[in-house]
């Protein structure tokens, strides 16, 4: 397989990867080519090697800066921003987390902590507040796990996946 064929592939892999993310495949698209990219690009380099437009790059590429997966490079001189990708995996990892846990669990975990707070003694209720809770002590042991992982060093992930797997 040829660089420009394995480059392409890769692209469009992450691009399907990104999907199970939570984020659009463009977007993964553009972070895939930023990733595997030697050098920082313009906006107008990322609309050709993917084929879209700028308001699509432009729009992705600031929600990526939000994610903390892109960084923005200035040139002496130049007018065009540069981009550039996240190369550190972990990292990369922390972010998508940080981003998913904001968006999906922290979410559900006060709607379950106001569920909590419903007030009846019917059977339906019970098994409500029972099966409610029960997600919520889960959730809640998850969310420690994941604030462990977005606050922790690369070693720390690592020596723990190796413990798990002993």
């Amino acid at each position: 397989m040829e660089a420009a064929e394995a480059k392409s592939k890769f692209i469009e892999s992450w691009g399907k990867l990104g999907t199970d993310w939570g984020i659009n495949r463009t977007m993964a698209q553009i972070h895939a080519l930023l990733l595997v990219s030697h050098k920082p690009l313009c906006a107008n380099e990322i609309m050709e090697e993917l084929k879209i437009s700028r308001g699509n790059v432009n729009q992705n590429v600031r929600m990526l800066m939000d994610w903390g997966l892109v960084h923005k490079e200035l040139r002496c001189g130049d007018r065009k921003d540069y981009f550039y990708g996240e190369k550190d995996i972990f990292t990369v990892l922390r972010q998508v987390v940080k981003h998913r846990k904001k968006k999906e669990l922290d979410p559900m975990m006060r709607i379950l902590e106001d569920i909590a707070k419903v007030e009846g003694n019917g059977e339906e209720a019970k098994e409500l507040m029972k099966v409610s809770n029960e997600i919520l002590h889960f959730s809640k042991k998850t969310d420690k796990i994941l604030e462990n992982l977005i606050r922790s060093e690369k070693n720390w992930l690592t020596g723990t996946l190796f413990n798990m797997i002993r």
